[in-house]
């Protein structure tokens, strides 16, 4: 019987997942991410855009995939750059070489996301050998890492420009019982020393008090916000803070069996999705709320407050 459930609930959460994944991704193709960002940036926001790979795909296919999207944000005029994932490109630095190649002619930055904690010891090294000849890098610290307070330490020593994530993937030796808190650790870590900060939350509260935090140390800063999750609090704040507002937009096919992986190892998954779900969360809510204008490049800077009202 329990064996039954257990198949049971995970065919729902296949079927979920499936219906669901959408509204996470702007679509399969490039174009879709593309489209999405200049929505984006015509209503007042930046953006970062990034392909989502289905587990198992070759990593010459990743790599050739982060080069065109390099040279289609290359083709635009508002502020969006690339995030990539080291993994999938099997930790090859010679690949990870071409990409950043394909971004120094324009100027791009590009930004590596972070994955699980065994990964980071390689894309940390990955990063650093690159910043050698090219300084538009950036990198992710999660705050319920024990380790990023040390890995913001290196991000401050390479210059880099650093994106703060509560983090997904767990650390045994993380004992604090607020996220939140880990996450302003690693942002007081920064504040007044890095030369610019992602506040990568959609938590009004910890996202307000990192803000304040890195503009009181005079850092440069941004809110990061995650396509397809709920953002009405948090543009709320962003409003009140005329601070400026970025967009994650990934594309391609990999959320479902990314998802499906997340879900086996943390079912609390699921139960996000489907609250998100009927709670009616989502990118429509960047419709009804002024934010801040950004920047008409590819660079990130601190861009001039502007209030407009965000139409999608």
């Amino acid at each position: 019987m329990k064996r039954a459930l257990s198949k049971f609930a995970w065919s729902v959460w296949t079927a979920a997942a499936k219906f669901f994944g959408k509204r996470y991704v702007a679509g399969p193709k490039l174009e879709d991410a593309m489209r999405v960002s200049r929505r984006l940036a015509g209503s007042g926001f930046a953006s970062t855009i990034c392909y989502w790979n289905v587990e198992g795909e070759a990593p010459r296919k990743v790599a050739d995939a982060y080069e065109t999207a390099l040279a289609a944000i290359t083709k635009e005029k508002f502020d969006c750059y690339l995030s990539i994932k080291f993994p999938p490109l099997k930790f090859d630095e010679s690949l990870v070489s071409e990409v950043v190649e394909h971004a120094r002619p324009h100027d791009v930055l590009v930004h590596f996301d972070s994955l699980e904690m065994e990964a980071t010891d390689q894309t940390f090294g990955a990063i650093e050998e690159m910043s050698r000849s090219y300084a538009r890098l950036s990198c992710t610290l999660p705050g319920r890492w024990v380790r990023s307070l040390k890995d913001a330490q290196r991000a401050v020593d390479l210059r880099l420009y650093v994106r703060v994530v509560k983090g997904q993937w767990n650390d045994p030796a993380y004992t604090k019982a607020d996220l939140g808190e880990g996450f302003l650790e690693v942002i007081d870590k920064l504040a007044g020393r890095a030369r610019h900060v992602a506040v990568a939350t959609h938590d009004p509260v910890v996202g307000r008090a990192a803000i304040e935090r890195l503009r009181k140390a005079g850092t440069p800063c941004t809110l990061e916000l995650l396509y397809g999750l709920p953002v009405r609090p948090a543009l709320d704040m962003a409003r009140q803070l005329r601070v400026p507002v970025r967009v994650y937009v990934p594309y391609g096919q990999g959320w479902l069996p990314y998802s499906l992986t997340q879900a086996r190892k943390n079912p609390r998954i699921l139960w996000l999705v489907l609250k998100d779900f009927f709670t009616g969360g989502g990118l429509t809510d960047f419709g009804k709320a002024p934010v801040p204008a950004v920047s008409n490049s590819n660079r990130v800077e601190e861009p001039v407050f502007d209030s407009r009202t965000v139409k999608l």
